[in-house]
């Protein structure tokens, strides 16, 4: 399993739950440019629509921008293949809860990409704060460490 991308952001703006993997149907010009860390996840989540989940805000663009077709648009929605079960498990979390669902990472698996889903609920000003001081806090530790 290899990370292709990373949404760090994500860590840091929610609490996540749970996390889910899910495959992304995307077009073959697409492909080249999300195994070359091409993504850009900023201000990404996924939805619901007509019963199934789409990622949205997601801004893929293309390998070769003038080998592309002159209508592409890479902030286009992309739809999310799940199972059954994990739609409806989904879709009754978001409305019950009021989570989000926030992609967390693009991953190739068995040369399939996939991406990394979080369920995760938004964090406020203070718990933001809080995360800030325990990174500190590590990082001071992890220093004193080092100079014995």
């Amino acid at each position: 399993m290899k990370i292709l991308a990373e949404n760090r952001k994500a860590k840091f703006d929610y609490e996540i739950l749970e996390t889910f993997e899910a495959g992304i149907v995307l077009l073959g010009f697409e492909v080249k440019s999300v195994k070359a860390g091409q993504v850009s996840m900023e201000g990404s989540f996924a939805n619901f629509y007509n019963g199934e989940l789409y990622l949205l805000n997601i801004n893929i663009p293309a390998w070769q921008p003038k080998n592309a077709p002159s209508d592409f648009d890479s902030m286009r929605s992309r739809k999310l293949l799940l199972n059954k079960n994990e739609i409806k498990y989904l879709s009754g979390k978001i409305k019950e809860a009021k989570l989000s669902l926030i992609p967390l990472s693009f991953i190739l698996q068995n040369n399939k990409i996939k991406v990394q889903l979080g369920l995760g609920k938004g964090k406020k000003g203070k718990d933001k704060r809080e995360t800030i001081k325990e990174r500190e806090f590590k990082r001071e530790k992890s220093r004193e460490l080092k100079d014995f």
